[in-house]
């Protein structure tokens, strides 16, 4: 033909990737054709007599014989571009017996060739010329969503299509579809919904069969199996009780895998078959469902295989079951599947059997009626002929049907009796002690059984299948032994099935891990469905399958590929072995082994490895890995040969798979596909070496793999199963091999991944991005390096030594096996190095990587990326290889370090992780000042120091280890000085040489402990010099001398062998520190610290301290600041008992100014106290709250005593000056009931008068004489009683009477607090200290903060933020002081009082507390008003007094600052101090006070106590006032202005609103100085005395404005006319506590403005306030 040409001719013109070529047959005469194509081809499909090749660039070839085409219908075509699909991209392709499919980039479907059965997706025709496009959508979602397809697979009369999101689609006729429908074709194509949810990977048509690849879910693996049949509903596994004994069966067979039931009814199935009409005729049930009659004693009970359907056959009393029936429904036997022991005559009476077997499964899923009897009498079927003759015996009719049935058993027959049927009726009666008895223990051993014995079977190669069917056979008579008497069991299997097992390990991995995403999964299932006469399903019957089945047999093969022929199927696992069944007629299964209905391994030659298989009608194609790794093909099934251009078919047929000679001519094939009954190939050439690199590559990896299975399944497994394993290695070595078994599984997965993952690089990119091991390197280097680290730790602990004699046991004393997989030719090696260098091959593998990517870096231009690619990952891989051949020699140094160590200090020292680096054995180090007989041995591992001596030894862990070397200079010794946190001693070496090796060691040691001891690949101890750790690190270490710290643990930041930083310090009886430490104490205070150059300040540190209280089993808790271990400073403590402390602390205790909370509300004694403390005691002022009592003290105290001067005031109005001793009220005080009751005199306690003393009534009636009793419960008088209204002396000594003399006097109150402060400014008291030193610790105190900010952002608000930056800048306060300066001051203390973290702010937060601590709740007290007024006074003057040590240039009190000379500015209010501060004498200038600069800082946060206070003082006059101010605004405006006297000139005649001017009438109210009005309201909502004194200028200034321009002409104010006016605005103005807001100004106003405009603007208003209330209507 012109088209092709023989491939032994090289032709250079035709590319070197996607070579084509085709034969058929597999003579050596045979030579293949070169398929000529002017593209590369990248995938081909072969139908029975045509083929579609897919080429770069998207674009469909056809070649061969194609009838739908015009023209085209028997001749072979050369290839002929299709040209509907230009344009389209095609990435994939399949063909079909007689039709072709496509599948574009965009996930669209097209179709062509036959289509008489619906398969290509069109309805209306029979044959589809072009490709078409076939419309899959989902009809579930609305609208119908397209699904995107991404493989294709074509049969004779159906397709499969497989959507990106893993869901398999059908379309077509026949069962093979696995749709749920009797209707076909089915030319719309519809979702498989039998495997919707599953992940499938892979779909392969054969002609009226499907196959589909699914990947396990991790919920399938761990799932415990069902005891019920998903389908039918029927039990599992049934235990029938008999008289003497119990039958046991698990032969329950769902013959369709789907509820036909349902099916048949839904679609109109022929009535059901009749059921038998005599007791010999056999028929399939489980024993609960058996009529009555026909119930028979039962001796013997052979179980059946998952899978494979057992039939009970009676006769006589006797019971047999058939294991296995290769049928189908239309009666045809499976060729060479019955053996010469047949019971029955011929092969009829098989055919009839089979049919009735089938058809009775089906009976028995259709739903039964309930209330029918099921009778032995029910009408005989006509068409069953009585062929079947009656047993002779019962031994020799069920021996005879076992061995005729034994051929068709599976693989799973050998181990299912005693792993699931037994097993379970053992754990069952013997529970495993701590487990519950039931199916999950039993499932679970069984699987182990189970795995044990495929891995096992799966480990022997193909050569010695005879082997395994030896085994199965013996497995049947096996069975056939057991007696079915539970009594008679074997009481070893009974004792050994109620033993607890040992921990396995699993070692096949679970899916889930981070490869998994990125490489294939080998945790597949095959599932297959469609006709099965030929065996083809797999299941081990010739029955069809409607829907989707799974392989059980196939589940634990990692299948990672499956190819489909016309009748036959393949599955190709990731260990490159081949499983086969269905049709034999050739020899296509690559054996002759029978029944072909189970899947069994293909014959192939030792050390062959199938990495690529492919089907065709009648034969099979594989692509392997021989000695070389070039791949190379072999073929089995029936031999072809053209003569004269047509197609001739031999009689021959092959055995087994053969090789093809002319393969090696071929180049590197890359992929295979079979059809009909050609073969074809796509090859490359080997350019620059690329190619056979890649195949070398994935060659490798496949043997690697091959070997790590081997190990697996043939040394790691029987090892592990071993009963004496953990008694011969003991509990330590049991768990490290458990733990470098599952490594080692682990690794071998990986293998395995990256193995079937370069078959699918090879078939398919070929480009360098694909490799994944170079992608995803860390995945693959993780994985080595915890491989290694396991094997390691094994060593070490003589893990290979204990090994040994488990291994001597099991594999003989002589190894052969263990030496073949280890490579080892010397049989002198001992067992535990056999094993070792077993263990450590798959480190040297590494080495193949390195080699081999570096190989495919040379094909690259040193330029191009992928050879930088290439080049990096080669330099990873040998890193890691050398590396880790370095920790697998420092395991073998330790190792053999332990062995000579003295025994008792081994058990204790040797640790798996433990790896030595350098001892002093030889006398090369020694202690300094050791005794003449003493012996040192000094031994340096990777995490301690070990110092032994005779039989002691202390370790010292490295990560808190320090060392120096001491000069030789001074002390002429090599000496070097090791630091641990409890002990300082000097070593001594030999010579300077050996003192720098151990100085080196140590510190390299050291570095690696502390950066968590992970060594990088690539750099090793001798090449890279390492810096020495630093002075400070992150540890933890446990104290054991230290009699304060003994036994505690330490985390945290270390400084020279002292925790310096913060850390966390536990206690073993629970106590906690956590915070700052310095030099090895608890130390959080912020402290000045003196040094030569000057003073410095530490930053200020917090601790939290917990101790438990076992009584309470609560914790106090502390929070706060330390210092040298100790409390100290500011701090929260949380006792267990409830009490909560918040404030100063020294020395552990109590300290300066503090609040204590004790108790709760519901509590027996709740009290707050808050004030000064001295040495855990209260003493000074301070203020305490009892809650309960309703009372509140405020006064001195003197160890926790009421002592001195003190005020008491009760919830009930009762109010106590005067003098305390002892916590009583004893001594000269006042007392003051609600009603204005008043005692003055002698007190003995609390309450309790004695003595003289002068009693007022509120009357002013009052006794004077002596007095003796409690308050409030009668009063014994001995004296005088006076009217003192008869005499005017005695009103004045009333009058005289003022309270506050026998209090604290306002400056004693709170010193504590205000001392605390100077403190912080660095001052020893009040004004003792220097300026810039003040500064300096505000500085400190704020940047601290900020760098907190920075840390935890969340701490501090952005807003605060800006005002600790704008703090940062310290105003001017050196040289005079001017108004800009003054204004700077004043705005800085205004934020500086705004942020606790500034001194000034902590002081004001602090008074404000207090202030509200004393003056709110009970504290609410109209006598405490004068007290309250003046103790804000003396926070005035304490606080200047500040203010002026940190600006010393300030005026002192009533200091003036001149005024700039420069023109006022007019029109523009002046500030509010500005406002109050206008100086009277010609020259402006500013007078400095107090209340002027610190009162609106101050007064707006005490305000609401305060005016509580002034409100309650003056009830009586604001009642008055009130009830005035509500009768007068009654009255229309000209009718109050009459009444007011307002001098009519003054009366506004019209008013604006909005805007519009409206007459002033009589009845018109609130519209007169409205604006005035207003503005005066506004004096409600100001705080400080200079605000509200600018409201009412302002109001003045409204008023003037107004009369203006009514008069419209100059005038000036006389109060007389004034005065009237601004009666009537403050009426208008109704505002309701106007007298407090009145005595509030006077008590607290500037001094410096009451003579002043301002002042007169005040007394007009006060002068208002008591003219309103004495105001008469008349």
């Amino acid at each position: 033909m012109d088209h092709q040409e023989n491939s032994s001719r090289e032709d250079e013109g035709s590319g070197e990737r996607g070579l084509l070529h085709t034969w058929k047959g597999y003579s050596c005469g045979i030579a293949p054709q070169r398929v000529l194509l002017s593209k590369v081809v990248l995938q081909a499909a072969l139908g029975t007599r045509h083929g579609v090749l897919l080429a770069e660039g998207g674009e469909v070839y056809s070649f061969g014989e194609l009838p739908w085409k015009v023209g085209r219908a028997n001749e072979e075509a050369a290839p002929v571009l299709e040209q509907a699909l230009c344009g389209r991209h095609v990435v994939a392709v399949a063909a079909g017996s007689f039709h072709s499919g496509a599948v574009s980039e965009e996930g669209s479907v097209y179709m062509w060739g036959e289509n008489s059965s619906g398969q290509c997706g069109v309805a209306g025709r029979s044959l589809v010329p072009e490709p078409t496009a076939v419309s899959i959508s989902d009809p579930e979602t609305s609208p119908p969503q397209l699904i995107r397809i991404t493989e294709l697979a074509c049969g004779e009369q159906h397709s499969l299509a497989l959507s990106a999101h893993r869901e398999v689609w059908a379309w077509g006729s026949g069962c093979q579809l696995g749709l749920v429908t009797s209707v076909f074709p089915v030319s719309r194509p519809q979702k498989v919904e039998h495997l919707a949810g599953r992940h499938v990977l892979q779909v392969a048509c054969g002609a009226f069969h499907s196959l589909a690849l699914v990947q396990q879910t991790l919920a399938q693996k761990a799932r415990p199996p069902p005891d019920k049949c998903n389908h039918c509903h029927q039990l599992l596994i049934t235990m029938t009780d008999k008289e003497d004994h119990v039958i046991i069966s698990d032969s329950h067979y769902c013959p369709l895998g789907v509820e036909l039931a349902d099916g048949e009814t839904r679609h109109g199935s022929p009535a059901a078959p009749k059921l038998r009409k005599s007791p010999s005729e056999p028929f399939l049930s489980s024993p609960p469902i058996l009529p009555k009659a026909t119930q028979r004693s039962v001796h013997q009970d052979i179980q059946s295989v998952e899978g494979v359907p057992a039939v009970k056959v009676e006769q006589d009393g006797e019971c047999f079951k058939e294991e296995n029936s290769d049928a189908d429904t239309d009666g045809k036997a499976a060729p060479n599947t019955w053996g010469k022991n047949s019971p029955y005559p011929n092969e009829q009476a098989v055919k009839e059997y089979l049919k009735r077997l089938s058809d009775y499964s089906l009976a028995e899923q259709a739903p039964k009626v309930p209330g029918v009897q099921v009778s032995q009498e029910l009408p005989a079927d006509p068409v069953v002929p009585e062929e079947v003759p009656p047993a002779t015996t019962a031994s020799s009719t069920l021996n005879s049907l076992v061995v005729s049935c034994a051929s068709a058993v599976g693989e799973r027959v050998a181990s299912t009796y005693e792993a699931l049927s037994l097993k379970k009726v053992m754990s069952y009666y013997y529970p495993s002690p701590g487990a519950s008895p039931g199916p999950p223990e039993g499932a679970k051993e069984t699987r182990e059984e189970q795995v044990r014995h495929e891995e096992s079977m799966q480990g022997k190669k193909s050569s010695s299948l005879g082997d395994i069917r030896e085994e199965e056979a013996e497995g049947l008579s096996r069975r056939l032994s057991l007696p079915g008497l539970l009594s008679q069991v074997s009481p070893r299997l009974l004792r050994k099935a109620s033993q607890p097992r040992v921990r396995t390990v699993a070692l096949t991995p679970t899916s889930g891990t981070e490869a998994d995403g990125r490489l294939p999964s080998l945790h597949t299932e095959v599932w297959s469905w469609g006709r099965g006469k030929e065996g083809q399903l797999g299941h081990g019957d010739i029955l069809p399958r409607l829907q989707p089945l799974c392989i059980k047999s196939l589940s634990n093969k990692e299948v990672i590929r499956v190819a489909v022929g016309a009748h036959h199927s393949l599955a190709l696992t990731a260990q490159s072995q081949v499983f086969s069944w269905g049709s034999n007629t050739s020899g296509q299964l690559g054996h002759m082994e029978s029944p072909t209905t189970v899947p069994r391994l293909a014959k192939m030659s030792e050390g062959i490895r199938v990495w690529d298989v492919s089907a065709g009608q009648q034969h099979t194609l594989l692509l392997a890995d021989g000695d070389c790794y070039q791949p190379i093909l072999y073929y089995s099934g029936k031999q072809v040969k053209e003569q004269d251009g047509s197609p001739q078919t031999e009689g021959g047929y092959t055995q087994q798979p053969v090789l093809l000679p002319f393969c090696m001519n071929m180049g590197y094939v890359s992929s295979v596909f079979a059809g009909g009954q050609s073969c074809l190939a796509l090859s490359d050439k080997n350019v620059m070496g690329f190619i056979a690199s890649l195949h070398e590559l994935a060659s490798a990896e496949r043997k690697f793999y091959c070997k790590l299975s081997n190990v697996k399944s043939q040394i790691l497994r029987p090892l592990l199963g071993m009963e004496t394993l953990c008694t011969a290695l003991g509990t330590a070595c049991s768990l490290l091999l458990q733990t470098m078994a599952s490594c080692f599984s682990k690794l071998c997965y990986l293998t395995g991944q990256h193995s079937a993952s370069l078959n699918t690089f090879i078939r398919r990119s070929k480009e360098v991005k694909g490799l994944v091991m170079l992608e995803h390197a860390g995945i693959f280097l993780d994985t080595y390096k915890e491989y290694c680290n396991s094997v390691g730790n094994f060593l070490v602990m003589g893990g290979f030594q204990a090994l040994a004699k488990p291994s001597l046991d099991f594999f003989g004393k002589s190894p052969e096996l263990l030496q073949r997989l280890s490579e080892t030719n010397d049989e002198s090696v001992p067992l535990s190095d056999l094993l070792l260098t077993l263990f450590y091959l798959p480190i040297r593998h590494l080495h193949e990587y390195g080699r081999v990517l570096l190989k495919l870096a040379t094909c690259f231009e040193v330029t191009a990326s992928d050879y930088q690619k290439l080049q990096d990952g080669s330099s990873k891989y040998e890193a890691l290889a050398i590396h880790l051949k370095r920790k697998m020699k420092e395991a073998e140094y330790t190792f053999h370090f332990w062995k000579t160590f003295p025994g008792k200090m081994t058990d204790s020292l040797r640790k798996p992780s433990r790896r030595l680096v350098c001892e002093s054995s030889n006398k090369a180090l020694t202690l300094q000042n050791a005794g003449r007989f003493s012996v040192n041995w000094f031994i340096l591992f990777n995490d301690a120091l070990v110092h032994a001596q005779f039989s002691t030894h202390h370790v010292f862990p490295l990560s808190t280890l320090w060392v120096e070397p001491i000069s030789e200079e001074q002390s002429g010794l090599f000496g070097l000085k090791i630091t641990s946190p409890e002990e300082t001693f000097t070593l001594l070496a030999s010579s300077p040489l050996e003192k720098a090796k151990w100085f080196r060691a140590i510190n390299q040691a050291v570095e690696l402990a502390l950066s968590g001891a992970v060594d990088t690949p690539g750099t090793s101890s001798a090449s890279v010099q390492r810096p020495d750790p630093p002075m400070s690190r992150t540890a933890k270490y446990t104290f054991y001398k230290d009699s304060r710290l003994r036994e505690a643990t330490y985390e945290g930041r270390w400084m020279a062998g002292k925790p310096n930083g913060r850390g966390i310090l536990k206690w073993p009886d629970g106590r906690m520190y956590t915070g700052t430490f310095k030099n090895g104490l608890e130390d959080g205070l912020r402290s000045v610290v003196a040094n030569a150059s000057g003073w410095f300040l530490k930053e200020p540190r917090f601790g939290e301290y917990i101790v438990p209280n076992k009584t309470l089993n609560k914790n106090d808790h502390y929070i706060g600041h330390w210092k040298e271990g100790k409390m100290h400073g500011y701090g929260t403590y949380r006792y267990a008992t409830g009490e909560l402390y918040e404030g100063s602390f020294q020395d552990n205790m109590r300290h300066g100014h503090g609040m204590l909370r004790s108790g709760k509300l519901t509590s027996s004694s709740p009290s707050v106290f808050i004030g000064q403390w001295v040495q855990d005691k209260k003493t000074g002022y301070g203020v305490f709250d009892d809650i309960t009592r309703g009372e509140k003290y405020m006064g001195m105290w003197q160890d926790d005593l009421r002592q001195g001067h003190g005020v008491i005031v009760t919830q009930f109005g009762l109010y106590y000056e005067g003098a305390f001793s002892n916590n009583k009220m004893m001594g000269t005080g006042i007392l003051l009931s609600e009603d204005d009751t008043t005692y003055e005199g002698e007190f003995l306690d609390d309450w309790t008068l004695n003595g003289k003393g002068t009693l007022t009534m509120p009357n002013a009636d009052y006794f004077e004489g002596t007095f003796n009793g409690e308050w409030g419960t009668g009063l014994k008088v001995a004296g005088t009683y006076f009217k003192p209204n008869l005499y005017d002396t005695d009103k004045e000594k009333v009058k005289s009477l003022k309270l506050g003399i026998l209090a604290v006097p306002p400056e004693e109150k709170w010193k504590a607090v205000f001392e605390e402060c100077w403190s912080q400014l660095g001052c020893e008291g009040p004004g003792h200290g220097e300026n810039w030193r003040a500064w300096e610790n505000i500085a400190v105190a704020l940047t601290t903060s900020r760098r907190q900010h920075r840390d935890s952002p969340e701490i501090i608000s952005r807003s605060h933020n800006k005002t600790l930056e704008s703090l940062e800048v310290i105003p001017q306060h050196i040289g005079p002081v001017t108004m800009e300066k003054y204004e700077n001051i004043r705005r800085y203390l205004i934020k500086a009082c705004d942020t606790p973290l500034h001194p000034l702010g902590r002081l004001l937060e602090t008074l404000v507390a207090v202030y509200r601590m004393t003056y709110v709740g009970v504290g609410a007290n109209r006598r405490l008003l004068q007290q309250a007024v003046n103790e804000i006074k003396s926070y005035l003057r304490r606080i200047f007094q500040l203010v002026r040590f940190l600006f010393p240039d300030l005026p002192e009190e009533g200091g003036v600052i001149p005024e700039p000379s420069a023109e006022p500015q007019d029109g523009k209010v002046q500030s509010e101090e500005g406002a109050q501060n206008k100086a009277e004498s010609p020259q402006p200038a500013r007078v400095v006070s107090s209340c002027g600069l610190l009162l609106p800082v101050l007064l707006p946060r005490l305000y609401p106590p305060l005016f509580t206070l002034y409100a309650l003082e003056n009830e009586r006059e604001e009642d008055m006032y009130w009830e005035c101010v509500l009768r007068l605004n009654k009255q229309p405006d000209v009718a109050l202005l009459n009444f007011l006297g307002v001098q009519q000139k003054f009366w506004p005649v019209s008013i604006s609103v909005l805007g519009e001017k409206k007459q002033v009438l009589p009845s018109t109210k609130d519209a007169c100085f409205a604006s005035a009005v207003e503005c005066l309201q506004q004096i409600s909502t100001t705080f400080t005395p200079s605000d509200k004194l600018h409201v009412i200028q302002l109001t003045f200034e409204e008023i003037t404005q107004e009369v203006l321009a009514l008069l419209k002409e100059d005038f000036l104010w006389s109060m007389d006319d004034l005065f009237p006016v601004f009666l009537y605005v403050v009426l208008r103005a109704r505002i309701r506590n106007l007298g407090s807001e009145v005595h509030l100004m006077e008590d607290l106003m500037d001094p410096c403005v009451q003579h002043g405009e301002q002042g007169i603007m005040f007394t007009t208003l006060k002068a208002c306030y008591y003219q309103i209330q004495h105001e008469k209507i008349t």
